[in-house]
């Protein structure tokens, strides 16, 4: 996919974020606003409403008070000035997922509740290694669900990696380590694995993934490398708590964000930012293998703010 297309696809990923944001914000329908108490707290409210947390509405409303109390702000400055203080927030999060780890492979625990999106975005990111001429090797570390197991092994074909896995209700440390094995011995340099998504019973989840980390830190001290949360944009703040839960059981790393597109719930990305300071990796906008990309910033807070 060309940059022109994936940022049309990240506009019209946005589309509802950015219409509930600018339709609610000061100067909309008049053209200009007046920067005084109202007009900020009009603004402060906006953007709690698109779920950009209090938090960072606060944030955001106090950098405009400051740099532009008292003044005359058209719709266009109100979105661009917006924009850039979204940004401000959303710089110092963004890190691309990196192959680094020597010697390898690098190991990659991904994480998440049922529906997240977690079994398709281990397959896109794989993909995306790919494209970098990195080689991938999965596991299928959430044997909890014989789904999980298959939907991952039709992944695994339709991208062309090879796929460690177990029978159902399988013990997830034991592929794990015959997948720490086989990336080793046939040089792969990512090894990517999926992981339990359930979060009713939060004592056995913590006691599975800690058995994993035991059984990786025997063949690699290092490892894993990265615990990856992958979190469905359309569940709102609801988002948050998982960070919550997931940082307690899992010790997460960094962030991926799907199910952007055709949500209004994209801001929830800024306030996890501004709440978390966890590095985001990536973004999905889409159901393609080409919808998940590093995620940029910068074009991230243009489009919330609706600045085309």
């Amino acid at each position: 996919m060309s940059e022109t297309s994936w940022r049309e696809r990240l506009f019209g990923g946005f589309a509802k974020t950015s219409e509930r944001l600018t339709a609610s914000l000061p100067g909309s329908s008049s053209g200009s606003a007046k920067l005084d108490d109202k007009t900020l707290d009009d603004i402060e409210d906006a953007l709690i409403m698109s779920d950009l947390g209090p938090a960072a509405a606060g944030r955001i409303r106090a950098r405009l008070s400051e740099k532009r109390f008292g003044l005359e702000i058209t719709t266009r400055e109100l979105r661009e000035a917006v924009a850039e203080e979204i940004a401000a927030i959303l710089r110092p999060v963004a890190k691309p997922l990196e192959i680094t780890a020597f010697p390898r492979p690098q190991v990659i625990l991904v994480i998440g509740v049922n529906g997240s999106g977690k079994t398709t975005t281990i397959a896109k990111l794989a993909h995306l290694f790919q494209e970098d001429d990195y080689g991938v090797l999965l596991a299928a570390g959430d044997t909890f669900r014989a789904a999980a197991i298959g939907q991952l092994a039709t992944w695994a074909d339709r991208i062309g990696v090879d796929l460690v896995r177990g029978p159902e209700g399988g013990d997830p440390a034991a592929i794990v380590f015959d997948a720490v094995k086989q990336a080793t011995d046939t040089g792969i340099d990512a090894l990517i694995v999926d992981t339990a998504g359930r979060l009713q019973n939060k004592k056995e989840l913590m006691e599975e993934l800690a058995k994993i980390r035991r059984v990786l830190g025997r063949l690699n001290p290092e490892a894993p490398h990265d615990v990856v949360l992958v979190l469905d944009a359309t569940n709102g703040q609801n988002a948050l708590a998982q960070i919550d839960v997931f940082k307690e059981v899992a010790g997460v790393t960094g962030l991926i964000m799907t199910k952007l597109d055709g949500t209004a719930r994209g801001g929830v990305l800024v306030a996890a930012a501004e709440q978390y300071g966890l590095p985001i990796h990536a973004i999905g906008v889409g159901e393609k293998m080409e919808d998940l990309r590093p995620f940029d910033p910068d074009l991230v807070a243009r489009v919330i703010a609706g600045v085309a």
